[in-house]
């Protein structure tokens, strides 16, 4: 496959994009996008989990340089920050965008407009942040950005707490995978982020993820990534998020060659201020810890913090 010709390119020409904007659209009548599967009628602009109806909803787009080194690349990941999740992190560095909805309405067509202008600003990528509950939206913009001439691999950045069957929805048209593992306790994840079942639903999405794309991170001449999975760990105080139990499973349940991102950029924010086991950033020891259960499950590839703060 030629990787600088992305696969949605020719679902579009196919009629296939179509097929499956269409299909995904019709999920918002009894919305069942994420494992919360709320039924509720976003057509007619009821909320669910995520509190967005049927207008797409976002709160920035721009070039962002501080993603993985093969997602900015020199000139930055094209990202577009949607409002709204499915999930509620006590911890949410972005909890204005993703809790209190904080953000614009925007069309479809103007979705693809800003793709588009991105793609002229020099963006390597296409860059979806947190999109799962508008991925019919998402959809029904690209076929007129595929108009306008896009061209560029369209990252999937998300929680990790996605269904298979909308997973599929996207195989081809998703290239680069962006994936959360932040838990190995359903226990926790459910009082810290309001994921049920969030292990479960993770580890199904990683293993859907992989069965797509593999473990191979292939990029072009200038090292940015055309096609693969990066998966993001941010390692949590206490040990809440089971780093080395979520890092055996990667090794185990998928490859020890999956490109892992090991992140130590936590700190308190939101609820978590008022939280015990959250009100502290991580310790250079439990960063350490983490470093060394990475080693210690066989993991081959990725990306870590050069530099801890005590």
């Amino acid at each position: 496959m030629d990787h600088h010709y992305p696969g949605y390119l020719t679902l579009y020409h196919s009629g296939e994009l179509a097929r499956r904007a269409q299909a995904a659209w019709a999920m918002l009548a009894r919305c069942e996008l994420c494992p919360h599967r709320c039924g509720v009628d976003r057509l007619k602009g009821e909320r669910g989990v995520c509190r967005m109806g049927d207008r797409l909803k976002l709160s920035s787009w721009n070039l962002h340089p501080w993603e993985e080194p093969p997602i900015s690349g020199r000139r930055g990941s094209g990202t577009i920050f949607f409002s709204g999740c499915t999930g509620r992190c006590r911890f949410c560095q972005n909890y204005p965008i993703s809790q209190l909805g904080h953000g614009q309405e925007v069309s479809v067509e103007r979705l693809a407009g800003m793709m588009l202008e991105l793609q002229r600003k020099g963006a390597h990528n296409i860059n979806f942040v947190t999109p799962t509950h508008f991925m019919p939206h998402i959809l029904a913009a690209l076929p007129h950005a595929i108009r306008g001439g896009l061209h560029l691999p369209l990252v999937y950045n998300t929680s990790g707490y996605e269904r298979v069957e909308v997973l599929r929805l996207l195989e081809g048209v998703v290239e680069v995978w962006l994936p959360d593992a932040k838990y190995a306790d359903n226990a926790i994840a459910r009082r810290l982020s309001g994921f049920k079942d969030y292990v479960e639903y993770n580890r199904l999405a990683l293993g859907e993820i992989y069965r797509q794309v593999g473990d191979e991170l292939l990029l072009d001449e200038e090292g940015t990534a055309r096609r693969g999975m990066i998966i993001r760990h941010l390692v949590l105080p206490h040990g809440l998020s089971g780093t080395a139990e979520v890092l055996r499973w990667i090794a185990a349940g998928l490859s020890p060659r999956v490109h892992i991102s090991l992140m130590d950029q936590y700190f308190p924010a939101h609820r978590a201020l008022g939280d015990p086991l959250l009100n502290r950033k991580i310790t250079s020891e439990e960063y350490e810890a983490a470093l060394e259960a990475f080693d210690a499950a066989g993991l081959e590839r990725g990306w870590y913090q050069t530099t801890h703060d005590q």
